[in-house]
């Protein structure tokens, strides 16, 4: 069993886990909160890249060492806190209700796999 070894490995760098999560957080509000003028035309998948942000973003603060619930709770009160922001953003509409369902699935995506992978692989 070394892959689970290794996997185990990874799964315990708590803080190279809590930096990439603070990059990830970054990275999206930069992305969110750009003026109208600055974004591209059409984004294509909009909501699919909703999805994989905040998957990406709650499955980083998971593996950081937050409890499971806390880190769902985190995740979709900051994407909330985004989507309310752009409100503010000159040309951008915020708070978008469809942006926020889909935030929130991805986080509950993430969460779900690392309870499975914490259940059943990563003891």
């Amino acid at each position: 069993m070394a892959e689970a070894g290794y996997l185990q490995r990874w799964y315990h760098q708590h803080r190279l886990w809590a930096v990439l999560a603070v990059l990830a957080a970054v990275t999206i509000a930069v992305g969110s909160l750009l003026p109208a003028s600055e974004m591209p035309s059409t984004l294509p998948w909009d909501k699919f890249n909703h999805f994989v942000g905040y998957a990406g973003l709650a499955g980083l603060v998971g593996l950081s060492g937050l409890l499971l619930w806390r880190t769902f709770i985190v995740v979709v009160l900051y994407g909330i806190g985004i989507e309310y922001l752009q409100l503010l953003v000159p040309g951008r509409t915020g708070g978008d209700g469809m942006d926020i369902f889909a935030n929130t699935l991805g986080a509950l995506a993430a969460v779900l796999l690392l309870a499975a992978l914490r259940r059943y692989r990563l003891r």
